[in-house]
């Protein structure tokens, strides 16, 4: 079966956007905290959210692209409901908040906020109008059974090492559910200390996030309770709250009337 290049040039476009965002994130992270670090929930030099998310962009906006303002506007949209279903399936899926903004201005659920979605805007436009069009005519001048040659190696990389590092994150989960500490804080420093004597590999993926935050089936459980405790409590107010209105309102009118007979 033939393969064109378009969709060749789809599957490398994924790839050479997911090294440039993980080149972009070991730069921010080098200039915070003056080291290298290996971003991302992968081991190799990639973040795929970056792939997924240049190509959505070339599919989904390259049609607006006499509108720039309207190319921007709509990169921060996809990125941002991008970054936000990762952030929540991620969290569902190995209890562990992996970036926070809640500290930033401007953020929802801690899960984007402004002052990243504003970046990706513009990283959007460049990719529309600068990366996307060079990089697809070079991958025209390439002959296509290289393409693909090269296309089949970096895709059997890469679910390589999505197999590996989804193993490792499944047992960051394993030792924070083997953990007893009673809070994130407390949780997330037992996990480190535990999986510093285990292989390079975990030490990676906890240093890739400097800002993770892990629970545990125990915790999530004990949050579970405390909203559920909470939310009957507000219930429990609001009809509290109706009831005294109620009976206010039966108090008022009854002295009203009261007044009224003896006129």
């Amino acid at each position: 079966m033939e393969i064109s290049i378009g969709f060749l040039s789809y599957v490398l476009l994924f790839f050479a956007m997911s090294f440039l965002g993980w080149l972009i994130e070991v730069v921010c992270k080098y200039i915070e905290f003056r080291r290298f670090i290996n971003r991302g929930f992968l081991i190799g030099p990639y973040c795929p959210i970056y792939g997924v998310g240049s190509v959505l962009m070339v599919l989904l906006l390259e049609r607006y692209a006499s509108a720039p303002l309207t190319v921007f506007l709509l990169t921060m949209v996809v990125c941002g409901t991008l970054e936000y279903m990762t952030s929540y399936i991620m969290e569902k899926l190995f209890h562990a908040r992996w970036w926070d903004y809640s500290h930033r201005r401007f953020n929802i659920d801690g899960r984007v906020c402004a002052s990243t979605l504003i970046p990706f805007g513009i990283l959007g436009m460049v990719l529309i109008y600068l990366i996307k069009p060079a990089l697809f005519r070079l991958f025209q001048s390439i002959p296509a059974p290289l393409l693909l040659i090269v296309a089949i190696l970096l895709c059997t990389v890469f679910a390589a090492d999505t197999a590996v590092s989804t193993n490792i994150l499944r047992n960051i989960r394993s030792t924070a559910d083997l953990t007893g500490a009673d809070d994130t804080e407390k949780l997330t420093k037992a996990v480190r200390e535990r999986l510093s004597r285990q292989n390079m590999l975990f030490r990676r993926t906890l240093r890739a996030f400097p800002y993770v935050r892990i629970y545990n089936s125990r915790l999530l459980e004990q949050i579970r309770r405390r909203h559920d405790n909470a939310a009957k409590q507000a219930n429990l107010r609001r009809k509290q709250l109706h009831t005294d209105f109620i009976r206010l309102d039966q108090k008022l009118r009854s002295e009203l009337k009261k007044k009224g007979g003896r006129k």
